[in-house]
């Protein structure tokens, strides 16, 4: 290879590679996957690479690139899978009939690690939408969208494309894109947003921070009577890859002391994941004597109150894709500072 096909290969990888984490979020949006999502932007790279050559040049590279995904993730939507989480399958559970069901991991909507799929942006206002845009009850209502009808929301009404753009990225009229367009808001209008009036600021605000002061204190403490209190009263709480979820103080709390009792004594490790706060929870390992992966935690809020707490237990997944360790010895604070300063 001369030096100068070396210098021109180079080149087109950092080009594409500057669009990765764009590519993800619109991938994660179109999936709902975060390994998927993943798998389909490095076949977008690879495509791109292979068929550079005969790019013409007539849009922007960044519109190709998208062309591209969008093929690629509209491919893989053929199997009509609609991920999902576990309040779009089930009816909540009482306590007292609380079991533990699991469900393929291809059933469940993701997290996803804000740093994988949220391009820093200047604009203020461009970074709400975004962030608001990967949030779970938002992720979950594009996930009972037709496949195109999707891909036209989220390139409209969240990375603001005009209609002739799309419709020239999708090989369809202006009118088409619009009737699309219309159509999904109509679906995700009659749609129950369970957890879409989360209120998180960015950054977050002095009441905000100190919610999640007193989370941690509670939690790590196992204190119910102060995670009561900070519960509000339609709170949920679910445990993907179970299909249970609980509705109310009362249940959750219940269930933390008696199904989900050895998570007393844990560890919490802040996360930024779907636009919301979030931790990464170790449980204590009786074997090794330190500190072992439970779950990723996240959390939603509104109005000064817990009203979402989600638990995704597939730690082995999870926890290095958050670039987190699967143990930590048991004088974990050193070990959780250095991985909050690793993020």
């Amino acid at each position: 290879m001369s030096d100068g096909t070396a210098t021109a290969t180079t080149d087109l990888d950092l080009q594409l590679e500057r669009h990765r984490v764009e590519l993800t979020g619109y991938c994660y949006r179109m999936l709902g996957s975060s390994f998927e999502a993943e798998d389909a932007v490095q076949d977008t790279m690879v495509r791109a690479w292979r068929s550079y050559e005969k790019f013409e040049g007539r849009s922007s590279l960044r519109s190709w690139l998208y062309r591209i995904a969008t093929n690629v993730c509209l491919d893989m939507l053929t199997a009509g899978n609609k991920r999902a989480r576990p309040m779009d399958l089930t009816d909540s559970t009482p306590l007292a009939r609380a079991a533990l069901s699991p469900r393929p991991d291809n059933t469940w909507l993701e997290p996803m690690p804000d740093a994988r799929v949220l391009p820093t942006v200047e604009d203020p206002a461009e970074a709400a939408v975004a962030k608001e845009s990967v949030r779970l009850a938002f992720m979950a209502a594009l996930q009972q969208l037709p496949a195109k009808q999707r891909a036209v929301l989220i390139l409209r009404e969240v990375l603001a494309w005009k209609a002739s753009e799309v419709a020239e990225l999708l090989d369809t009229s202006v009118a088409s894109v619009n009737s699309a367009l219309q159509r999904a808001r109509a679906t995700l209008a009659e749609r129950d947003h369970s957890g879409a009036d989360a209120t998180v600021s960015d950054p977050l605000d002095e009441e905000q921070q100190k919610l999640l002061e007193r989370y941690v204190a509670a939690f790590e403490g196992y204190d119910m009577t102060a995670l009561t209190a900070l519960l509000h009263e339609d709170a949920v709480m679910t445990m993907p890859p179970f299909d249970l979820w609980l509705t109310g103080p009362e249940d959750i709390t219940g269930f933390m002391t008696t199904l989900g009792a050895a998570c007393a004594g844990s560890h919490l490790v802040p996360v930024a994941v779907n636009g919301l706060p979030g931790f990464a929870q170790y449980k204590p390992d009786e074997e090794t004597g330190g500190f072992s992966p439970w779950a990723v935690q996240v959390l939603e809020i509104s109005d000064g109150r817990i009203t979402g707490f989600h638990c995704f237990l597939d730690t082995k997944r999870w926890f290095p894709l958050f670039g987190l360790p699967l143990h930590f010895p048991l004088d974990g604070e050193g070990e959780a500072d250095q991985v909050q300063e690793g993020e």
